[in-house]
């Protein structure tokens, strides 16, 4: 079975999608196969990845609705071992749809456990999530082994922690036993703002080791890749963002080692 992680963080604006899509690929360039399931309406994974609209004709939205397996919904992109469940604005009316059924935050986690992987094994799933505590998170949370954390180098970075640390504690308490923080990784880092470095400090001394190592700098290279529908390891490899998304999935690894070691 392929580790699964999703990526989350309530507040928007943190580079959830980017670090989803750019950790995806990442991981596919140092030969480990990736799948990025999107799970927000925006669908901005999916066109980060290359994939164009009209193109999305089966999506994640056929997935929570049973109209789909995850075999029927995995799409390739332009970067060799990395794939996408593509998501689509229907995504918007899935609550509403399967509220009343009583497995409804269990749809992702009985998709995945379902996934036959012999014409393509994947190792890790990057699930990635709206903005909000919904339906839609919850189902990504229940099917996760571990949630990762984008957090932005800002004043009010805590705050927002604190709360996606009491949504993963119910989660844990409620539909998802296992459930582990796999680690916070800093983002949008400005090295000559003094208050971003004190933020991290600050989150290293709250979290200790959950922190990565890795922090990712604000690069507006990461920024225009997405204008392009490419990952920025696609767009430029050798800036300072890439690069650092690809120290971020050397350290994903070696955490994963030591956590299915334990």
């Amino acid at each position: 079975m392929p580790r699964v992680i999703t990526v989350a963080n309530q507040k928007g604006g943190v580079g959830k999608t980017t670090t989803a899509i750019n950790l995806a690929t990442a991981l596919a360039a140092i030969e480990q196969t990736a799948l990025v399931i999107d799970l927000d309406p925006q669908g901005n994974a999916s066109t980060g990845l290359g994939i164009d609209r009209d193109d999305r004709k089966v999506s994640t939205y056929d997935l929570l609705t049973g109209g789909a397996t995850l075999e029927e919904t995995i799409t390739p992109t332009a970067v060799p071992g990395l794939y996408v469940s593509p998501s689509t604005l229907d995504l918007l009316g899935v609550e509403m749809e399967i509220s009343g059924e009583g497995d409804r935050a269990y749809k992702l986690k009985k998709a995945i456990e379902e996934y036959n992987p012999k014409d393509l094994p994947i190792d890790y799933i990057l699930i990635d999530c709206p903005p909000s505590l919904n339906l839609l998170t919850l189902n990504a949370m229940a099917a996760a082994d571990s949630v990762l954390v984008p957090l932005q180098c800002e004043f009010f970075a805590l705050e927002g922690l604190s709360q996606l640390l009491q949504t993963v504690e119910q989660v844990k308490e409620t539909i998802n036993p296992d459930i582990i923080i796999h680690g916070i990784v800093m983002t949008m880092f400005d090295k000559r703002n003094n208050l971003a470095m004190q933020v991290v400090d600050d989150v290293r001394e709250f979290l200790g080791d959950k922190v990565y190592k890795t922090i990712i700098p604000r690069n507006v290279r990461v920024s225009e890749a997405p204008s392009y529908g490419k990952p920025v390891l696609l767009y430029d490899l050798n800036c300072a963002g890439s690069q650092a998304y690809l120290q971020l999935a050397s350290e994903v690894i070696k955490r994963e080692k030591q956590l299915i070691a334990a």
